[in-house]
């Protein structure tokens, strides 16, 4: 399976540069960190994937900005976030949300499925993740 360029959106230094870490680790090419939405929106043309926490350092922005990374940028969006209920049945365009904490395996089966799905690859999503009816947004790769 072709690698993935992956932003993630992450106010946590430590949680964000572990996530790349494991991106790295897996042969995806992280694309920068987004502690905010507007360097978030500043990255997205870059990325393909995008993990996506709900709050930022600019306040709850995540959930927005993931849909319009999602309808305006084109980027599949996986939400990783501690507060799952605050996206109710889901945002349009998304592909779903992983509960935090995230144990290092779930993490690399949430990546593997975000870019499975953006190559529509048939994938088995982690146990965890809670995947939203309207995940339409499954562009091919790009590159």
């Amino acid at each position: 399976m072709t690698n993935c360029k992956v932003m993630v959106v992450e106010d946590e230094i430590f949680v964000a540069t572990e996530i790349e870490s494991v991106l790295e680790e897996l042969g995806h090419h992280p694309v920068g960190i987004a502690m905010d939405a507007a360097t978030a929106l500043d990255l997205a043309h870059m990325a393909e994937i995008a993990l996506v926490d709900l709050n930022l350092r600019d306040g709850p922005t995540g959930s927005h900005l993931g849909h319009v990374l999602a309808e305006q940028f084109g980027v599949t969006v996986l939400y990783m976030t501690a507060n799952p209920s605050q996206l109710g049945d889901g945002i349009p365009g998304t592909l779903g949300v992983m509960p935090k904490p995230v144990m290092d395996e779930e993490l690399r089966q949430a990546i593997a499925y975000a870019a499975a799905r953006r190559h529509r690859v048939e994938a088995e999503p982690p146990v965890r993740l809670k995947l939203f009816a309207d995940n339409s947004n499954e562009h091919a790769d790009k590159s």
